[in-house]
């Protein structure tokens, strides 16, 4: 299983060519919609005459962003606005940050997204599983193979541990923990 990712795009645009531009965003949806994995697009404004445009898509996974951002239909579509649209900054949600996000599909927006947690409080709560998980998993490791060297030990330890941190437990505290984290 792997997580979704989300790419937030600022791109400036002249606001005489909102028209050209609503038009290149559609066309660049239509085209994503077809690729496996894609699982919504939107964008914001901050005022109807602003030059800056929010743009996001999600995608179910890695490999299918991967698969998209490398296609012949998206380096076409990027080059039918070249001159017109400049990208301005580029996001990646994946990782950590992505342990915060609700799992939607991203629509046609009218609003901000929400933003990450402040990172002391994903810090915190990362922490809140990792210490029960890490204690018990050394513990188990001591009495178990406590005679292995260092390094293959920390190994399996380790190997075992995150996909228990990723997939079941930061996921079961994040969602026990939304109430504080997106105060």
């Amino acid at each position: 299983m792997t997580a979704p990712v989300t790419v937030s795009v600022t791109r400036h645009v002249d606001p005489r060519h909102t028209t050209q531009m609503l038009a290149w965003m559609q066309a660049g949806t239509s085209m994503a919609e077809k690729f496996d994995g894609f699982l919504g697009s939107g964008w914001v404004r901050p005022s109807v005459d602003s030059a800056e445009w929010h743009m996001l898509y999600r995608f179910a996974d890695a490999e299918s962003l991967a698969a998209w951002e490398a296609s012949p239909q998206r380096a076409w579509w990027l080059e039918a606005a070249a001159g017109d649209v400049e990208e301005k900054r580029r996001e990646r949600r994946t990782g950590i940050e992505g342990w915060f996000d609700e799992p939607a599909t991203v629509e046609h927006l009218s609003v901000a997204a929400p933003s990450a947690p402040p990172r002391w409080k994903q810090m915190t709560t990362i922490y809140l599983v990792f210490l029960p998980l890490s204690l018990l998993a050394n513990f188990i490791a001591l009495h178990t193979i406590s005679g292995w060297p260092l390094v293959p030990r920390v190994v399996l330890v380790t190997t075992v541990m995150t996909p228990l941190m990723t997939y079941v437990f930061l996921p079961w505290i994040t969602r026990r923990m939304s109430w504080w984290l997106h105060r």
